[in-house]
C-alpha cells in the first residue's frame, strides 16, 4: 500500500487506498460503516430476510448440498451475516457456513458461527453477497484537459487536485469502451478497471452458486458527465478528502463488472469442459450462465419484499399485529423506493447453475 504523506501528490486510487484501508484508515475505526452512513442492511432486517430467501433458492438450485456457503463481502461489523443466520430456516442454517470478509478486526459479540476472514474462502458452494463493497474499491479519476486529452487527476491529503499524466494503456482502453469522455474540457470519469478486476477475483472462488454485487450504479448509456466521487462522515455527505476522516465512494459501472466476471466464468467453464472434447468446450462457451442487472426494487419484490400496506380490517381485529405490519411495510417501502435505496443496482452472476434463481 502506497504511503501518502501531507503535501505529496498521488492518483485518487492510491490516496483512497491509504485513507480507507491504511493502518489508521476510515474502515478500521471501531464504529464501523454504520457509524457514518445507512445501508440497506441497517435500514431494516427485511433486507437480511430477503438475502436469506435468496440463499435458500440457491440451495434448491444446487440440489441442497451437504454444505452450503454464505460469503458476506465487506461485512462491516457482521450485521448482514448475523441477520441471514437468524432468518434462515433451521434445517438450512444447520448446513450453512457463514463467512464475513472484512479488513477490520472481528467485532465483539458477533455470533460465533460467523467465520471472520480477510478474504473470501476457496471452494464456495452457495451465495457470495457484496453489499456496497465495489463503491469503496479505490479507483483513479480522469479529467479532460484544455487540449481534449484525458489526464489522471492527482490529489493531496487535504483534497487539493491537479491534473497529471495522460491516461494510457489498459485504463485508456477501459475508458474508450465503458466511459467515453469526448473532448470537452472538464469532463470527468471514474476509471472502473480495478473494480472489474476486484469483482472477477471475488467471483473466482465460487465453484457453484451465485455471486451478487449491490451498489450505487450506472451504465454506459447514462454515465454522469462529471463523475460521482464524494465523501460521507457522520451521516452527512461531504467533500471527498483522502485523509482518513471520511468515507470516499463513487458509483459503480456494474455493466463493466458484469462483462469482466461473465468472461472469466465463461473461460473457466470452457477450460473445465475441454477434457470432454473441443465440441463440448465450444458449446460450454456459448451456454455459460449469463450475468443479470436489476434494480434493487425489482430484486427485492421478486424475493417477497413488496411494501404493501396491511389491510385496515387488521387494525380492529388485531391492532398489535397491524402496527407491526405497518412498520414492516414502511421499512420495505424504504428499501424499494425510487430515488433512494430502490435505485441500487443488483449484479447477479450465476456459476455452475443455469440462471440466477430470483424470478
Amino acid at each position: 500500500m502506497t504511503e501518502v504523506a501531507a503535501g505529496e501528490w498521488h492518483g485518487w486510487r492510491a490516496a483512497t487506498e491509504a485513507a480507507l484501508y491504511g493502518p489508521e484508515g476510515f474502515y478500521r475505526r471501531p464504529e464501523g460503516p454504520a457509524g457514518h452512513f445507512r445501508t440497506s442492511v441497517h435500514a431494516s432486517p427485511l433486507f437480511a430476510e430477503a438475502v436469506a430467501r435468496l440463499l435458500c433458492r440457491v440451495d434448491e438450485a444446487l440440489g441442497r448440498p451437504a454444505r452450503l456457503d454464505f460469503v458476506d463481502m465487506a461485512a462491516g461489523r457482521g450485521e448482514l451475516s448475523a441477520g441471514v443466520l437468524t432468518a434462515l430456516p433451521a434445517d438450512v442454517a444447520a448446513r450453512t457456513r457463514v463467512y464475513a470478509v472484512e479488513v477490520a478486526d472481528r467485532p465483539a459479540g458477533l455470533d460465533e458461527r460467523v467465520r471472520w476472514l480477510p478474504g473470501p474462502p476457496h471452494g464456495v458452494t452457495g451465495l457470495l453477497f457484496a453489499n456496497e463493497w465495489l463503491d469503496n474499491v479505490p479507483l483513479d479519476i480522469a479529467e479532460v484537459d484544455g487540449d481534449g486529452v484525458p489526464r489522471r487527476v492527482l490529489v493531496r491529503r487535504d483534497g487539493t487536485e491537479r491534473l497529471g499524466e495522460k491516461v494510457d494503456g489498459a485504463e485508456a482502453e477501459w475508458l474508450a469502451r465503458w466511459w467515453p469522455l469526448g473532448g470537452e474540457e472538464g469532463l470527468r470519469a471514474e476509471v472502473g478497471l480495478p473494480r472489474d478486476e476486484a469483482w472477477a477475483e471475488a467471483v473466482a472462488p465460487v465453484e457453484r452458486g451465485l455471486a451478487v454485487a449491490v451498489d450505487y450504479a450506472h451504465t454506459v448509456d447514462a454515465r454522469p458527465l462529471f463523475g460521482t466521487l464524494t465523501g460521507f462522515r457522520a451521516g452527512r455527505e461531504t467533500a471527498p478528502v483522502p485523509d482518513g476522516s471520511c468515507d470516499i465512494t463513487a458509483h459503480v459501472a456494474l455493466d463493466a463488472c458484469a462483462a469482466r466476471a461473465e468472461a472469466a466464468v465463461g473461460a473457466r467453464t470452457t477450460r473445465e469442459e475441454a477434457g470432454s472434447g473441443a465440441r463440448t468446450a465450444r458449446l460450454a462457451a456459448h451456454t455459460a450462465p449469463r450475468a443479470r442487472l436489476l434494480r434493487q426494487r425489482d430484486a427485492l419484490r421478486a424475493l417477497g419484499i413488496t411494501g404493501a400496506r396491511p389491510p385496515l380490517t387488521l387494525a380492529s381485529t388485531q391492532p398489535a399485529a397491524y402496527v407491526r405490519a405497518l412498520a414492516s411495510a414502511g421499512e420495505a417501502a424504504e428499501l424499494t423506493a425510487p430515488g433512494g435505496l430502490g435505485d441500487f443496482g443488483w449484479l447477479l452472476q450465476p456459476v455452475g447453475i443455469p440462471s440466477a434463481p430470483i424470478d
